[in-house]
């Protein structure tokens, strides 16, 4: 069974004088979602009729709802010429209608529909583009400087906040990169057992985990892990205080940010990377460990003396170049969107996004090219 409106709205037939009446009844609620009323731009809405009697016939209950109705019919009856009198509504409905026309909709003020063309779109994001790349070459060069500055003594900074920023990215960073090391040195164990199994040289998984982790995944893993911890961290912080006006107060002082905050970080960061790196190689290794001591049958000191001659200084040097580079990449990422956050929560959301988006595609496309390079010059 269908149930009753809670509102409805009666348009009654022209008289011989082409008036008409509206009566309104019931609860006029937003929360009302039971309406029985006309379509004000139906074709044939004011056919014969000149005049509209807008009347309360038991209006219980009224809300917004009921004076934008009450506009979209006025709107539509003058668009068709048709007079309109509102004397017999109540009191507050004609102040609020009244109230709504006195201040006519400034123009432009609604959005318009229509896009740019595609060509102009292109130069639009070509011109965000080179002005992106112009602000980081300054950003890295500031950078630059302020490390120049602090190896001749000269750069201003709390040692006090550098010895926090260091344990934040070492010690603190420490339980997520063993867990997730030890588990990546595990899952390579086990998809090189499932290939060596068939010739019968499970020996040799210890070779591949060892040089797969010293040389790619080890550096790799820590760099993603810290760009979403300690590179997002970065950017929130200094957006939140660019948010305060914190950044504008230090200036104010005659502080340079890229010395006081900026600096810190980065070279924590850039330290930290290869010592963590080292460590996610040894965790690595364990899981290896774990997996062919435990499942593969093999013996601790097998593993051990596999592991020993499949590494050399030349690949161990692989990795922490590239942990080196990714230290660099992060600490440019999460600290230059932490500056150039606007002034406003959603900014430091959109900073702080940012910064672990660019970092793990900076990461990606650094090994990816040191790889090759690698591969080209026999490293």
């Amino acid at each position: 069974m269908t149930e009753a409106p809670s509102a409805t709205c009666e348009l009654g037939a022209p008289g011989p004088a082409g008036s008409r009446e509206a009566v309104f009844t019931g609860a006029w609620r937003i929360d009302t979602v039971r309406f029985s009323r006309p379509d004000p731009a139906a074709p044939d809405a004011w056919t014969g009729c000149r005049r509209l009697i807008m009347k309360d016939g038991g209006i219980t209950a009224w809300d917004s709802s009921l004076v934008v109705y009450l506009r979209q019919l006025a709107a539509s009856a003058h668009a068709a010429g048709v007079e309109l009198d509102d004397t017999a509504l109540p009191e507050g409905v004609r102040r609020l209608l009244r109230l709504a026309d006195a201040v006519p909709e400034r123009k432009g003020a609604r959005r318009g529909k229509q896009s740019d063309p595609w060509l102009a779109r292109v130069g639009i994001r070509a011109q965000r583009g080179w002005a992106d790349l112009v602000s980081s070459i300054r950003f890295v060069g500031e950078l630059t400087l302020a490390f120049v500055a602090m190896l001749r003594g000269r750069a201003r900074y709390r040692k006090s906040d550098l010895r926090a920023v260091f344990h934040e990215c070492g010690p603190g960073a420490l339980p997520i990169v063993s867990l997730i090391s030890l588990l990546v040195g595990m899952i390579l164990a086990f998809l090189g057992s499932v290939q060596l199994r068939m010739f019968g040289a499970e020996v040799f998984i210890a070779n591949g985990v060892a040089v797969g982790m010293v040389r790619e995944m080890g550096a790799l893993m820590t760099g993603i892990i810290m760009a979403g911890r300690t590179g997002a961290a970065f950017a929130a912080r200094l957006g939140t205080m660019q948010v305060n006006e914190e950044v504008d107060a230090l200036q104010t002082m005659g502080f340079s940010p890229m010395e006081f905050l900026v600096l810190p970080r980065a070279l924590a960061l850039i330290v930290m990377m290869p010592l963590l790196a080292i460590y996610a190689n040894v965790m690595g290794i364990l899981g290896g460990a774990l997996v062919g001591v435990l499942m593969l049958d093999l013996t601790a000191i097998q593993y051990y003396q596999q592991t020993i001659g499949a590494l050399s200084l030349q690949s161990i040097m692989a990795g922490l170049i590239k942990a080196s580079v990714f230290g660099v990449l992060i600490a440019i990422s999460g600290c230059m969107q932490g500056i150039r956050c606007g002034r406003s929560a959603l900014a430091v959301g959109e900073a702080t996004t940012a910064a672990v988006v660019n970092a793990i595609v900076y990461i990606v496309v650094a090994t990816s090219t040191i790889s090759i390079i690698y591969v080209l010059t026999g490293f």
